[in-house]
């Protein structure tokens, strides 16, 4: 099950996991945009996938979600807790109750794979992100404990926190689109890059390649971790 699965980080998470030959549940909040990627990934890779527009702020949306994967597919193995641009709800109306109903499918099949994506920003805060930054960073510290109740269960539990990744929520967020104008854009994406060691933004799929690995088994023996796919920025040494 892959969340915010119509465009950016869901979507190239989702159309990587489908050509690696899983059975997917894609889930956005828009039908029209969500059944049009389900489509795109059929295609491309003759996958199953199974389309569930929802909201996954409430509880009630979350269970239908976990309930419409299991009657179509007969179990989860993998849940990616992917959200769109901040400001984010409060932590109990999305990824616990994403969690809850997930992981007793899960304990079942003595299986599991848990990944979250948040942000750089909750590791490294930026100004105006208040809101997103302490709610990423309480799913941080609900997955790092979550991880250590699982890990006898054979389930992981982990987090990728994307730095400047080249979607539609860069732009979104910094004002990097055609809507501030071109030569205004091309001055803030340049700018953007500069702050980037690797001189460049990330693309979706490289997020969604530490995904799969981690979904995989040569990511068994990784839980509880927090990842940053950054080019670089991150300026720390932890």
């Amino acid at each position: 099950m892959v969340g915010g699965a119509s465009r950016g980080i869901g979507f190239a998470v989702a159309h990587l996991l489908a050509s690696e030959g899983a059975s997917v549940a894609v889930v956005a909040r828009r039908e029209e945009q969500l059944e049009s990627a389900a489509q795109e990934i059929r295609n491309d890779t003759g996958a199953p996938v199974l389309p569930i527009a929802a909201d996954i702020r409430r509880a009630s949306d979350c269970a239908r979600i976990v309930q419409t994967a299991m009657t179509e597919f007969g179990r989860i193995d993998v849940l990616v807790n992917n959200d769109g641009a901040p400001p984010l709800g409060l932590l109990q109306d999305f990824d616990d109750a994403a969690w809850d109903n997930a992981v007793p499918s899960m304990r079942a099949n003595g299986f599991g794979r848990i990944v979250n994506i948040t942000a750089l920003s909750t590791l490294q805060p930026i100004v105006r992100f208040g809101l997103s930054v302490a709610t990423w960073a309480g799913v941080i510290g609900y997955a790092k404990t979550l991880s250590l109740e699982l890990a006898e269960d054979r389930i992981t539990v982990n987090t990728i926190c994307p730095g400047r990744i080249a979607t539609g929520r860069l732009a979104k967020v910094f004002g990097s689109g055609e809507s501030q104008g071109n030569d205004a854009a091309a001055e803030m994406l340049a700018r953007i890059k500069r702050e980037i060691p690797m001189q460049r933004l990330g693309s979706p799929e490289e997020v969604a390649g530490l995904v799969a690995f981690l979904a995989s088994p040569y990511g068994a023996y990784i839980t509880g971790a927090t990842l940053h796919v950054d080019g670089g920025r991150r300026a720390s040494l932890l």
